[in-house]
């Protein structure tokens, strides 16, 4: 092993800071300039199940990040063990259980992996000279944490990007699996048929048709576990975020557990409903003599159900400033919420999430829907909101160039001259 000993400027904890105040849709490209002075990397991934509409994020060489794939990732995090190791060399230092090579993007490449407390995995590919180890892996658990905390607090515009991303990939997973499926079904049916004279022949094919059917279905469930968790399983989840309250003298809180066998929940439905509950039961305990409060989930299964009571003055109402942020995050997931409150008696919160997001065309307006493409669509959207075209491009994991050409069409289509131009288009057609 080469051991090296750097002393690193304050800048690189400016970055990090940077880093920490990125968005989601920026903190792979915002991390990666932070990384790239300490270890020259081509591609920088992260895969994170606390980001169940968009796992991966990515920057770096577009022949990557654009073919970088959740399976991928999956295998690299299943060899990659959490906490440091010692100091690591891309050409020669390598640790027995560190891989430092996998499959990315179709093509075996030399990597560097990290794998945070959090669970999340990052990947540098083709790693040049030697690594510091316990600074890159140091780093990513700082980043990793503030990904699950932006999660958590399921900011409005995470909500929308994370349930559109849902949407797209349940359609294309199902469209995928479909289409093979309905190919596979057919070479199966083929080779069964006794006009075929090659017994060997149809048995080698036979075998390798359902070898492959069963790996299909494979894919598709891995996608559903990342983008679903059980109810019962989110819930527990909900009460261990709010355990701390209790233990450090706030109120008492009961818990009403949903149903075992329910639906399992879309993620951002999941995160959104603990999000949702933390911050109505901070709302309510800011109020005076709140002794108790009630917390009740349930599903009837098109809906998350969120019950919220407690036996304090009585006092919320819709235009509580507390209770108005928590009704910025249910309209994002076109949910509703109730505020019921009897001076002297209490208050209580009822909210409804749909499981299910609604038909693309549903959200906007018939004009820019029959104008747009579904592509165009997205880049738009993210246009309007101020991301800038190398943003666009490693969320959509498409090229600049191709950003640029699918603005233009955007602008052209919808006559207007500008981006500002864009986002008030936009706007008037929600």
């Amino acid at each position: 092993m080469i051991e090296r000993t750097v002393t690193y400027p304050v800048e690189l904890l400016d970055g990090l800071a940077s880093v920490a105040s990125s968005s989601l849709l920026r903190i792979a490209g915002a991390f990666r300039e932070v990384l790239e002075p300490v270890v020259a990397h081509s591609a920088l991934v992260i895969f994170t199940e606390d980001c169940t509409g968009r796992p991966r994020k990515k920057a770096g060489d577009p022949a990557i990040v654009e073919g970088v794939t959740i399976a991928e990732l999956d295998a690299v995090r299943q060899r990659t063990p959490r906490g440091p190791v010692t100091t690591v060399t891309a050409d020669a230092g390598t640790h027995a259980d560190r891989p430092t090579s996998a499959v990315i993007a179709g093509a075996e490449r030399p990597i560097a992996a990290w794998l945070a407390d959090t669970g999340a995995l990052l990947v540098l590919t083709d790693p040049q000279g030697p690594i510091d180890d316990r600074l890159v892996g140091a780093l990513w658990e700082v980043v990793a944490a503030g990904i699950r905390q932006q999660v958590a607090t399921a900011a409005p515009d995470y909500l929308r990007d994370s349930r559109a991303a849902s949407s797209e990939r349940a359609g294309a997973i199902a469209e995928l699996t479909d289409a093979h499926a309905t190919t596979l079904e057919s070479i199966l049916a083929v080779t069964r048929s006794r006009q075929t004279s090659a017994e060997d022949a149809r048995a080698a094919v036979t075998e390798i048709a359902s070898a492959a059917m069963v790996e299909l279905r494979a894919v598709s469930d891995r996608d559903r576990q990342l983008a679903e968790e059980p109810v019962a399983r989110a819930f527990a989840r909900l009460r261990e975020d709010l355990r701390p309250l209790a233990r450090f003298g706030g109120p008492e809180v009961q818990f009403i557990e949903p149903p075992v066998d329910g639906r399992a929940l879309p993620g951002e439905v999941a995160h959104a409903g603990r999000a949702i509950v933390r911050g109505t039961v901070l709302a309510l305990v800011e109020q005076s003599s709140v002794g108790r409060v009630r917390v009740q989930w349930d599903c009837d299964g098109s809906n998350l159900l969120i019950g919220i009571r407690d036996d304090g003055p009585g006092e919320l109402t819709v235009d509580t400033p507390s209770v108005q942020q928590l009704g910025a995050r249910v309209a994002a997931l076109r949910g509703s919420l109730d505020v019921q409150a009897t001076p002297g008696w209490g208050s209580e919160l009822h909210v409804t999430l749909p499981l299910d997001p609604p038909p693309a065309t549903q959200t906007r307006s018939d004009s820019a829907a029959a104008a747009l493409t579904e592509r165009e669509w997205s880049v738009a959207e993210l246009a309007a909101g101020g991301a800038r075209n190398r943003a666009i491009a490693e969320t959509l994991t498409i090229s600049e160039n191709t950003v640029k050409f699918h603005i233009a069409n955007v602008l052209r289509k919808l006559g207007v001259a500008s981006r500002v131009e864009l986002a008030a288009a936009l706007a008037a057609s929600r």
